[in-house]
């Protein structure tokens, strides 16, 4: 790799250099999201609503653990660009050993509690009786594939420290092709439901892994790795850790926060449980740009604060805002007047398409929200900020978002747009807190 894809994110125009580097995320992102909504358009298709609601139910589950799996590599992607942006390449080789040994055990212990314990974990999640056994079944089969999960955000968080979006988009597109034949041949031919489904997904994340790897070793890296550097490290593991688990805590709790709004809707009947997943996959793809400013934002905020360069960090999240609002706008407005006609891509029944729509319209509202909360959360992760990152996201999930969900619950009259609204309301908190926190980093920068 040359010197000038080392160092492309602390170079040329900053609008230009981020938008080059956040594009390829997003597509990979869309691909990415691609897995869980062929799952659920393929199985609303060729399947039933108790199997669509397993789906729903056992992805939502499995969404909590891959997004803790991807906060904790956010460790990765800091780590490493901040050693690259400083020109120390065997600090960023031991980063990226240590990280894989890191997460190595990290996927052993994962597989460890989701595999032997997945009707329990149905169970804890209310499923409705009718899709019990296939929300087990899909969050077993997933438990089995975590291994793959884990290794390829660990490849992700590498690539995108170093400063390149392009490779992880190519695997994730062969991946996607792969587990949207595999839906078609297993739910659609073989008529396996939702552990088909299942099996569809860890398929094709365990052969985009296979090309990540068969990728690294044609490319010229921009760090000093061997197979020594897979160790722990103290030091590594200490900063990497440092980083990731603040990350990883505030993903989990937030995703619990949602997966609260599950469980309370599962009670609800299997209509409205089914709905909510449909709408969270559309909700996905809504919020996939906001998604790729965050992550973009946290290497290239990385890579310039470890080259010093702290203004072009800062001018970054407001080119991220800007870009990211106009671009929230127009999935608000596709969520509140066309949330019927998104909504009819993953399912066939008139009724969940219905209370999906009514779910979107509080969506709408958090397409806005989302677009500036989450670039806000990129640039702190990339400050290394992760502490607060986590307390606000916590503060946002246990003081405001589930407690207005419960108080809708109770609700006389209750639909799912009541429900849906504890999102947005969370997330304009979330923002209060980013722009004091912002704030008050601006004026220790000013004074240091």
């Amino acid at each position: 790799m040359n010197k000038r894809t080392e160092q492309n994110l602390v170079q040329g125009n900053i609008l230009r250099t981020l938008l080059s580097f956040a594009v390829p995320v997003l597509l990979a992102l869309f691909l990415q999201a691609m897995y869980g909504a062929a799952d659920l358009i393929i199985v609303g298709q060729f399947a039933g609503t108790n199997e669509q609601s397993g789906v729903a139910s056992g992805s939502q589950l499995f969404n909590m653990v891959t997004m803790v799996i991807t906060g904790l590599t956010m460790g990765v992607t800091v780590f490493v660009g901040d050693a690259i942006g400083s020109g120390k390449r065997a600090k960023a080789g031991r980063g990226v050993g240590c990280g894989i040994a890191i997460f190595a055990v990290a996927a052993i212990l994962v597989t460890a509690v989701v595999v032997p314990f997945s009707d329990q974990l149905a169970l804890w999640m209310h499923a409705p009786a009718q899709a019990f056994a296939q929300t087990s079944n899909y969050v077993r089969i997933c438990g089995i594939g975590t291994i793959f999960i884990t290794a390829y955000n660990v490849i992700g968080a590498v690539f995108r420290g170093i400063g390149d979006s392009k490779t992880p988009l190519v695997t994730v597109a062969i991946a996607c092709t792969i587990n949207i034949l595999g839906d078609l041949l297993l739910v659609a031919v073989f008529h396996m439901g939702a552990a088909g489904a299942a099996i569809a997904t860890v398929t094709a994340q365990a052969v985009s892994v296979v090309c990540s790897l068969f990728l690294i070793r044609r490319k010229q890296l921009p760090f000093d790795f061997s197979p020594r550097c897979i160790r722990f490290e103290r030091t590594c593991i200490h900063r990497i850790l440092r980083i990731g688990v603040p990350i990883a805590l505030q993903e989990l709790l937030v995703q619990f926060s949602f997966l609260f709004i599950q469980v309370v809707v599962n009670g609800m009947g299997v209509v409205q449980s089914a709905a909510v997943g449909v709408a969270e996959k559309v909700c996905v793809f809504l919020m996939l740009v906001a998604s790729a400013y965050m992550q973009s934002i946290s290497a290239f905020v990385a890579q310039n604060n470890g080259a010093g360069c702290w203004e072009r960090s800062r001018q970054a999240l407001f080119y991220g805002i800007k870009t990211a609002l106009a671009a929230g706008a127009v999935m608000g407005a596709l969520a509140f007047f066309g949330g019927s006609v998104l909504s009819s891509i993953f399912s066939n029944e008139p009724l969940v398409i219905a209370n999906a729509h009514d779910y979107l319209k509080a969506y709408a509202i958090d397409c806005l929200l989302t677009a500036v909360l989450f670039c806000f959360i990129g640039y702190f992760n990339g400050c290394g900020r992760t502490a607060f990152v986590m307390i606000q996201g916590v503060i946002g999930a246990f003081c405001v978002r589930i407690p207005v969900v419960f108080l809708m619950s109770h609700l006389k009259g209750i639909t799912l747009f009541h429900i849906g609204l504890g999102t947005p309301i969370s997330s304009a908190a979330q923002i209060i807190l980013c722009v004091i926190a912002f704030k008050a980093l601006q004026s220790n920068m000013i004074r240091s």
